[in-house]
């Protein structure tokens, strides 16, 4: 299967980039309390953990897809499942951040408004992603492998694009309120270093 294994090692690589997507919402900082704004981080760390993990599982799904003997068929499910996965993840952490709505920051309307509107567009791109993976030819392994460098290349875009509103949301205040939550810290030590 000499054809796609590099590839996948890529996609492996690529995807393990879009964990630090979700842990642009576990912050760290200092510990004088706002009560309001740790309630909110309360909120939103409690909604993200169990995302965070889903993300967690897609992205170890793919990397155990990576192997040598997996064959085309198999990758692709495993990709389509964990895009899915992560499509999910990202559109619950969106409504959960909305649910919570405005951290009481200045201009926190706003940042809430371009955090739920990023982490909709990153959900969006995994479904797109899906339907790509979806739709590769698993019969013709020099296609597959193209196919998947593709893929490869636009999972890359997005693990480097994607959470400037997200930190923005998290400036200060809000991190510093996220940082005190304990879901939020659980969130950061369980996920996995990105390896390329």
């Amino acid at each position: 299967m000499e054809g796609t294994n590099p590839v996948n090692k890529k996609l492996a690589a690529a995807l393990s980039g879009g964990a630090v997507l979700v842990l642009a919402l576990t912050g760290c900082g200092g510990d004088d309390g706002n009560e309001k704004l740790d309630a909110w981080a309360k909120e939103v760390c409690d909604a993200v953990q169990p995302q965070a993990r889903k993300i967690e599982s897609a992205n170890a799904a793919i990397q155990k897809e990576t192997s040598d003997n997996s064959t085309p068929k198999e990758v692709q499910k495993a990709d389509s499942a964990a895009f899915q996965d992560m499509s999910e993840a990202y559109k619950a952490i969106g409504a959960a951040v909305n649910k919570a709505g405005a951290p009481d920051v200045e201009n926190g309307e706003q940042k809430l408004t371009n955090a739920v509107k990023e982490l909709n567009g990153i959900s969006a791109s995994y479904a797109s992603l899906k339907k790509q993976v979806d739709g590769l030819d698993t019969e013709d392994q020099a296609k597959f492998a193209d196919g998947l460098k593709d893929i490869a290349t636009e999972l890359d875009k997005l693990s480097k694009s994607g959470n400037d509103a997200l930190n923005e949301l998290e400036e200060g205040e809000v991190g510093e309120a996220m940082a005190r939550q304990a879901s939020c810290k659980t969130a950061t030590a369980s996920a996995p270093a990105a390896k390329s």
